[in-house]
């Protein structure tokens, strides 16, 4: 019997929202970001830079860090709680994969905001 406790939500309707919430934020940066190298043909480096300096874009790729981390973590369990039968297996899995998902996590916030 698989518990509630290694999932993101309280139960599967929070994290089937948060699976969908998470991919609206994802798809709306990806979208934002090919629109800006599309309507950018000419894009160098020093606009790029400039894109990123802007606090609504660091706060808007925050968001989208956030959000593929909250978005693997839900898929990744779904997954492993769905293939893993043995608990000690499924749980030394969901520690590995929580440790790498927070590297990145932190990674990316370092990255972004330069710290």
């Amino acid at each position: 019997m698989v518990t509630s406790i290694t999932n993101f939500g309280r139960n599967g309707v929070y994290d089937w929202v948060f699976q969908r919430v998470t991919a609206v934020v994802l798809a709306l940066y990806t979208l934002f970001l090919v629109g800006f190298v599309l309507a950018s043909p000419e894009l160098d480096y020093q606009s790029w830079a400039a894109l990123f300096a802007s606090t609504w874009m660091r706060i808007f790729s925050l968001m989208a860090i956030f959000s593929l981390a909250i978005h693997a973590w839900i898929g990744l369990w779904i997954v492993v709680t769905d293939y893993l039968k043995s608990a000690a297996v499924r749980f030394s899995f969901q520690i590995i994969l929580g440790a790498v998902t927070f590297v990145y996590l932190v990674w990316g916030i370092q990255t972004l905001w330069g710290l």
